[in-house]
């Protein structure tokens, strides 16, 4: 008879355990029950925060400490993962250039750049990364990447010649753009583009009218911004000899999907589509009896590209069951069931406060997919896996 196969899929529990502790922890549980599971932890995000631990988890990477400046200017360090075997960087934009760095007393949607972002992807150039993953979300800028693209050699320049001060305001000034520094590796290198809203770049759905007031900008500052984005666009598509603004995705990040889909050869997608395939889920789940997934809570947000909904989505194409584990699971959520997702399971066995829960989510979770996993046999033994 062969083994049992069940593969071990989760998001991190924010503040509790990271994909890969939740997964160890979902493996432990399966193994007090059937200790010679063929059991398989594959750590997953959804391109946000903790997509760039996980896939150095899964691909078996290494986290680089980078010198960068923060959206502000100031001198920091960044983390991103160097994946050499597969020539690939995964950086998180937020890393680099993200709100939650910058005191809400000092924040300046204005003046905050994107350079940060453009120096961690030449830190990983230069290691001979040519793949890229980027997550877009977090972000303190609405500069539309002009930020990262002077670092990476794009010149921005006013009426005299001179180049541009950082900030997204300064725009407005934008006479003219030199595209012959870039730099030449960027025409050898392919950006997946971890991007999860269709915002085009300009006017109401766009990056400074939806997304600048999350950054601290008011109504005369979205005006101000809006038209400084107009003139970047105007001269950048002249120059390239096409349109960016309008691609869906083209507003994420105060503009830094413009700049990509403008300055490289890039493609946006759902965060969780691109870790799917990067970690070869679809194949890992292909003869599975069934797949463990979850996240720290599952609510009706968990439908709109979170990671359980994509291991889901990917079992079932291969006709493998699911059963999504949360450490909060709310109403609404059943919206996830189906013929293929069997069943929703709290990991909370009596009243805990938030620091215990957190603290104690590990084994939670182990026990939780234990009890599961002996529920899920007795099913499959007394009426199949349909009667659990």
């Amino acid at each position: 008879m062969n083994r049992i196969r069940i593969v071990c899929a989760p998001d991190s529990f924010k503040e509790s355990m990271s994909a890969l502790e939740a997964g160890n922890a979902m493996a432990a549980g399966v193994r007090r029950v059937l200790p010679q599971a063929d059991c398989l932890v594959v750590p997953m995000a959804d391109g946000g925060e903790g997509t760039v631990q996980a896939l150095v988890d899964a691909l078996g990477g290494r986290l680089i400490e980078a010198p960068c400046h923060d959206a502000l200017g100031r001198a920091t360090t960044a983390g991103y993962a160097w994946v050499e075997d597969h020539g690939l960087a995964v950086i998180e934009m937020a890393a680099a250039s993200g709100l939650a760095q910058i005191d809400p007393a000092q924040r300046d949607v204005r003046r905050a750049t994107s350079l940060g972002v453009g120096e961690l992807i030449r830190h990983a150039l230069d290691l001979g990364a040519r793949r890229f993953i980027v997550g877009l979300g977090g972000s303190a800028t609405n500069d539309a990447g002009a930020g990262m693209a002077q670092v990476l050699g794009l010149r921005l320049l006013d009426d005299q010649g001179d180049d541009l001060p950082p900030g997204g305001a300064a725009l407005a000034r934008l006479a003219r753009v030199d595209l012959s520094r870039l730099d030449p590796r960027l025409s050898q290198c392919h950006f997946d583009i971890a991007c999860d809203v269709d915002n085009p770049l300009l006017g109401p759905r766009g990056a400074s009218a939806v997304f600048g007031p999350q950054k601290g900008a008011d109504p005369a500052m979205v005006a101000e911004l809006d038209a400084a984005l107009t003139v970047w666009a105007d001269r950048m598509e002249a120059e390239l000899g096409r349109t960016v603004r309008d691609i869906p995705g083209a507003g994420a990040a105060g503009g830094l999907g413009a700049a990509f889909a403008a300055l490289t050869a890039s493609t946006m997608r759902r965060g969780i589509d691109i870790v799917v395939e990067t970690v070869g889920l679809a194949d890992t789940v292909v003869g599975a009896d069934w797949v463990f997934t979850g996240e720290g809570s599952v609510d009706s947000q968990t439908l709109h590209g979170k990671v359980p909904w994509g291991v889901a989505r990917t079992a079932a194409q291969a006709g493998a069951p699911t059963v999504i584990f949360g450490g909060r699971v709310a109403p609404g959520s059943e919206a996830l069931l189906s013929d293929t997702t069997v069943a929703l399971v709290p990991i909370l066995k009596s009243a805990q406060d938030l620091p215990q829960a957190l603290l104690e989510g590990p084994q939670n979770l182990a026990d939780a997919a234990e009890t599961t996993l002996r529920l899920l046999l007795a099913g499959a033994r007394w009426g199949g896996p349909s009667s659990t």
